[in-house]
């Protein structure tokens, strides 16, 4: 039964993989777009474009660090017992 929730709890951390991968491309289409609209503030809007990128990739790393964490750190005492 431990074994099926944390083969649950790993899918449901790499979910966040999808959200993180949405949001890397709704931050570059943002830059595509606010460049056509004013390329005067390309070099800044890139800045930001970078930040935004560099901070939804975090949460991308974060996912599977999880994953790994509840697959083989979490372990049941079971086998751990002492006689």
């Amino acid at each position: 039964m431990l074994e099926g929730a944390k083969s649950i709890g790993v899918g449901a951390a790499t979910i966040a993989l999808a959200g993180a991968t949405v949001g890397i491309g709704n931050v570059l289409s943002s830059l595509i777009h606010s460049v056509a609209r004013n390329p005067s503030l390309a070099k800044q809007s890139f800045g930001y474009a970078i930040l935004g990128f560099a901070l939804t990739e975090a949460i991308a790393l974060f996912a599977p660090m999880m994953a790994f964490l509840i697959s083989f750190v979490f372990r049941s005492h079971k086998n751990y017992h002492c006689d």
